[in-house]
This record gives C-alpha cells, sequence and structure tokens, in this order.
C-alpha cells in the first residue's frame, strides 16, 4: 500500500505519511526536498528481493512515522530519476538528508541489517 504525493499538507510531523509515498520522475525532487530525511526504495514489479524488502520499508515507515519519511520509485516507470542516481540493481534504497543523497543502500536485507544505517541519519 503506497500513497500518492498530491496535497499539500502542512509540515507538522501529525501529518507525515506512515506508508510510503508512490513516488514519480515528476514529484520525487519535491517529496526529497519537503523532508528533511527520506528514504526512496528503488524497485520493479518483476524483482523478487524487491518484493521482500517491500514489507520492510512499509513496517520502517510506520515505525519512523514523524521522523523518516519512506518513498517507492518504480524504476521500470521512472527511468529519468533511476538513471539519475545510477540505479543498477535493484533493489536500491537512496537515503536522502537535508535534500541531499547521504547513502545508497544495494540489495535486499532484513530490517535488523537496514534500519541502523537509515537511523543514523537521525
Amino acid at each position: 500500500m503506497m500513497r500518492k504525493v498530491g496535497s499539500k499538507a502542512d509540515d507538522s510531523t501529525d501529518n507525515w505519511p506512515t506508508m510510503p509515498i508512490e513516488l514519480a520522475d515528476g514529484t520525487f525532487n519535491e517529496v526529497i526536498r519537503k523532508y528533511p530525511l527520506v528514504v526512496v526504495d528503488c524497485w520493479a514489479e518483476w524483482c523478487a528481493p524487491c518484493r521482500m524488502v517491500g514489507p520492510v520499508v512499509e513496517e520502517l515507515a510506520r515505525d519512523y512515522r514523524g521522523r523518516i519519511v519512506f518513498g517507492k520509485l518504480n524504476v521500470d516507470s521512472n527511468v529519468r530519476t533511476a538513471q539519475q542516481y545510477g540505479i543498477m540493481s535493484i533493489p536500491t534504497l537512496l537515503v536522502f538528508k537535508n535534500g541531499q543523497l547521504a547513502n545508497q543502500l544495494v540489495g535486499a536485507m532484513p530490517r535488523y541489517m537496514l534500519e541502523p544505517q537509515i537511523t543514523m541519519y537521525l
């Protein structure tokens, strides 16, 4: 389950999404600039490891609501952004701190491995 980017909610953390936001080439920059810490799951429907990471990303989005925003970018539908960030393997998680790329995590990992690599930016 993903939430689409659209309406301009106020910046209160109460209004931060509890589920990953569905990102697209046209909304990507808006989202990474809007929130101080954004993690983008770059994935594709045909990618089995991506389907394993998806539920972990959804759990983290719920657990870190108000502190980290998670997004999902389908690389097949959003080639421009995937090329811009050099996505060569999926799943890849892009970590943005204050609008700047801070880390790139490549490959499927369980939560206990992903979480510390993301939360270190809080």
